[in-house]
């Protein structure tokens, strides 16, 4: 009996490490003179107190000087990769030699980055010198040049063949925050951008709101999604370029797949598997919403035209629900979201309701699917190709999952959960309306197989909620644009 109960309490113990410090593993915090990520090094003055956070990246206590960061940033000798322009007849990428390897505190999100010059947006002033002070309450990014282009996409086991590799100028990047003081051991990574870094804890992470739902469909790889969300995605570029710049190992350089790898883990941590399974995951994901709630705050927005920009606003939400912290939601009116500027209240052509609009693409587009599609002109035309190819497609399991997490009336804009319902929906009541212009067959599925086994199992039973009633319309108004009202049809 004796050996049980010494059993049964040594159990215990180990349950209650698990909970207290969700690693279940001793960071080792002491001083170091230099650190290594993802193949970047930072060589300080002198040693200095470091530790890392529960996702791995790094923290110093500082003020601290940083007298070296390997591979050296500057100029190469040459650039030989060919400029290849996109559909549009548009890149973001030029021959310039200046910068490579290249550091930012980032402090705004905007339209410059001082990573790479081979990128359109580059601005010499953004990028930092050697040797850097780096004061406390800010985070240090430093990257690793792509030398030669193409290469292979983040997502490329999801991606189809032709789109299997990108040109983006950025292999790799790694953060460090410089802090007052230590942080606890279970503590989240503050958001690279800005100077506000609050600690938020994964002892706070709500599990019981989780939903367990039996798996639909055929799971993906829990490891392959938990890299997907291993390393900081550096999203503070308010533009199209951003497609040509980001790291190829850190994140997704278009938003349909920046959306749709958000989707397919926000279902996979609702299944009904061990808590152990699903940990990793589960912090991956919440720091990706902390880390985009930092950018939001310090002026960054999603709403480029096309499919840019969408995937941003669920893991913010997530974040804020499964930490049980509100404030984490309260997001400026600045910041504002494609899946809410793309979705309105209308009338459709054939009587849809729940409307899709790109709202800009070089420059304002009109609402298309108020028109009969005889009286599409091109722009018209685009507008509905880039509705089949680049948003529903990553928006369902996001939305799925709000429903699961009475997330409705967090989110605020309601036509967004009406307008995937409308483009999942198996049935088709419009049919006769539709005349000779049937419904598209890419409607009522997604690009990804779980996404939507998952959600013809689980539609039907989601949670009642109340819905935000706060029914907007994002609209050009000649010099700017504005929310407008627009009540549901």
């Amino acid at each position: 009996m004796k050996r049980k109960s010494i059993i049964y309490s040594l159990k215990i113990i180990l349950l209650l490490l698990i909970i207290n410090n969700i690693s279940a593993t001793t960071i080792k915090v002491e001083k170091r003179k230099e650190i290594t990520q993802y193949g970047i090094t930072w060589t300080f003055d002198k040693p200095a107190l470091t530790g890392q956070f529960i996702t791995g990246d790094w923290w110093v206590i500082g003020p601290v000087t940083i007298i070296k960061i390997t591979p050296e940033p500057g100029p190469v000798k040459t650039d030989d990769n060919k400029l290849i322009n996109n559909r549009w007849g548009d890149t973001s990428l030029k021959l310039d030699p200046r910068m490579r390897n290249g550091s930012m505190i980032v402090l705004r999100a905007g339209f410059d980055q001082g990573y790479d010059s081979r990128n359109g947006s580059y601005k010499e002033s953004s990028t930092v010198k050697l040797s850097l002070d780096l004061p406390t309450d800010r985070t240090l990014v430093s990257t690793i040049s792509n030398m030669i282009l193409p290469v292979d996409n983040f997502c490329k086991n999801i991606m189809w063949s032709d789109e299997k590799q990108s040109r983006v100028t950025l292999k790799t990047a790694a953060v460090l925050t410089c802090l007052k003081e230590a942080p606890p051991s279970d503590a989240f990574r503050p958001p690279f951008a800005g100077t506000e870094k609050t600690i938020f804890r994964a002892r706070d992470i709500k599990w019981d709101l989780l939903p367990k739902l039996k798996p639909a469909g055929e799971v993906p790889s829990w490891q392959e999604f938990e890299a997907y969300f291993s390393r900081c995605w550096i999203d503070h570029l308010m533009s199209w370029e951003q497609q040509e710049l980001v790291p190829n190992e850190n994140m997704p350089n278009y938003g349909r797949e920046h959306a749709r790898v958000v989707s397919i883990a926000s279902l996979m941590v609702m299944l009904d598997v061990p808590k152990e399974k699903k940990e990793k995951l589960v912090i991956g994901l919440i720091q990706h919403g902390i880390d985009l709630y930092g950018t939001a705050m310090v002026g960054g927005y999603w709403n480029e035209g096309g499919g840019h920009s969408s995937g941003r606003k669920w893991p913010i939400l997530f974040a804020s629900l499964m930490l049980n912290n509100p404030k984490l939601s309260e997001l400026p009116k600045t910041a504002i979201f494609q899946e809410d500027t793309q979705t309105y209240y209308g009338k459709g052509w054939f009587g849809q309701t729940a409307l899709y609009w790109m709202v800009q693409h070089h420059g304002p587009r009109e609402r298309y699917e108020e028109k009969q599609p005889e009286q599409w002109e091109q722009w018209d035309k685009t507008t509905e190709s880039y509705r089949i190819c680049c948003n529903a497609v990553g928006w369902t399991g996001t939305a799925l999952a709000a429903r699961y997490m009475k997330a409705i009336k967090l989110w605020g804009h309601d036509v967004y959960f009406d307008y995937v319902d409308r483009w999942m929906r198996p049935d088709d009541p419009y049919k006769a309306a539709r005349g000779k212009h049937p419904r598209p067959a890419d409607e009522t599925k997604t690009f990804d197989p779980f996404v939507t086994a998952m959600w013809q199992a689980y539609r039907s039973s989601v949670p009642e909620q109340q819905y935000s009633g706060n029914d907007l319309m994002w609209v050009w108004q000649g010099r700017s644009w504005a929310w407008l009202p627009n009540p549901k049809q």
